[in-house]
């Protein structure tokens, strides 16, 4: 299950070390909830080494200001909290794995 993101410090924590998909999200969000079935059948396969985590723009805004989000879905690949790079809009399974690496 992908770990949902409650506040700030907690997303840092998540994103210190390894690789880390952001998905930065709104619960309102059309193309977010189509998003959200895609991000989860990857990670419930574990077809991603990347660990998964979704961070809802209106309840964690701190992070969302952080990395500049301005259009969700937003999804950012760190490394070691670092940004990779990002991508925006919905994508298929295909592509997500893609824009991972994987």
């Amino acid at each position: 299950m992908i770990k949902h993101v409650e506040n700030f410090n907690e997303f840092n924590e998540e994103i210190a070390s390894g690789t880390v998909l952001v998905d930065f999200f709104a619960t309102w969000c059309g193309p977010c909830k189509m998003l959200a079935p895609v991000l989860e059948g990857i990670e419930a396969n574990k077809k991603s080494a990347a660990k998964i985590i979704k961070v809802d723009v209106d309840e964690v805004g701190e992070a969302a200001m952080k990395y500049g989000v301005q259009v969700i879905p937003t999804l950012v690949l760190l490394k070691d909290g670092q940004e990779v790079k990002r991508t925006q809009g919905y994508l298929p399974e295909a592509k997500v794995l893609e824009f991972i690496g994987e």
